[in-house]
């Protein structure tokens, strides 16, 4: 009998730590993909090399799809990457497909830094970068940095874009 006591009282403490919406639903609570927030949208840097395009929107409650991709000479795409912000119980990962690289399998960061205007991610057993970083400016631009060690020398690149409609 205490046996049984004790797994129904597991259970309701189970049920009650969850959110319910007024029709009884589950809500599922994605506060680190939140801290993202600010990434959504179009992002761009132009300059006489060429274009660096950044886009990010929402697929569902726990994920963020993104594109990047470099165009040089209006015609030419340099780089192109596909992202992905996924939550995964309380963990945020930034995972990212290069085309052409690492045989074209994805290559995950995880959240290591955030705020209301700043997402870090690291993956100290990545060739480079080993870190990703995404700082939103006060003047309204976002600056996205890649770093790391890349042939036992600290590097570096610093990618700064404005907001497109």
């Amino acid at each position: 009998m205490l046996k049984l006591i004790s797994q129904i009282s597991v259970l309701i403490l189970v049920i009650s730590c969850n959110k319910y919406d007024s029709n009884g639903n589950l809500i599922k609570d994605y506060e680190e993909l939140e801290k993202a927030n600010f990434i959504i949208g179009n992002w761009e840097k132009i300059d006489s090399l060429g274009i660096l395009q950044e886009q990010w929107k929402p697929l569902n409650d726990s994920t963020f799809n993104g594109t990047s991709y470099y165009i040089q000479n209006k015609k030419d795409t340099l780089h192109n990457e596909q992202i992905e912000l996924v939550q995964i119980k309380n963990n945020l990962l930034y995972t990212a497909t290069i085309k052409g690289e690492n045989n074209n399998f994805p290559i995950s960061f995880q959240l290591t830094e955030a705020d209301d205007s700043l997402l870090v991610f690291e993956n100290p057993k990545h060739d480079f970068p080993q870190k990703i970083s995404y700082k939103l400016q006060k003047d309204s631009t976002l600056k996205a940095t890649v770093s790391g060690i890349q042939f036992g020398k600290s590097k570096t690149n610093n990618y700064t874009m404005t907001k497109v409609k």
